[in-house]
C-alpha cells in the first residue's frame, strides 16, 4: 500500500489580476517584489518560504523577480525576508 505523505508545502498559480488589484488597494510604494510577497501572504495566507518560494519559482514572471536579487532557493528568500 503506497502512502501519500504531505510535507505541507502548498504551491499555487499567481493571480497577477489579483495581485495588480491588491497593488492599487494599498496604495504603496514599496519595490514590485515585496508587494508581491505581502499578496502571498495575504492572497492566498501563505507564510512559508518554501510555499511562496515553490510558486515563485513556477511562475515566470516571479521567477525573474527571484534571479534578479539571485535567490536560489526557500532558505535565501527566507534570509532576503528577514533583512527587510
Amino acid at each position: 500500500m503506497l502512502y501519500k505523505i504531505d510535507l505541507g508545502y502548498k504551491m499555487v498559480k499567481i493571480s497577477w489580476d489579483g495581485y495588480k488589484d491588491f497593488k492599487a488597494e494599498r496604495n504603496s510604494k514599496d519595490d514590485n517584489f515585496i508587494t508581491l510577497i505581502h499578496f502571498m501572504k495575504s492572497y492566498y495566507n501563505m507564510s512559508s518560504p518554501n510555499d511562496i518560494f515553490d510558486s515563485f519559482a513556477n511562475d515566470e514572471l516571479a521567477r525573474m523577480m527571484l534571479e534578479k536579487r539571485d535567490i536560489k532557493s526557500a532558505d535565501e528568500l527566507e534570509s532576503f525576508l528577514s533583512n527587510k
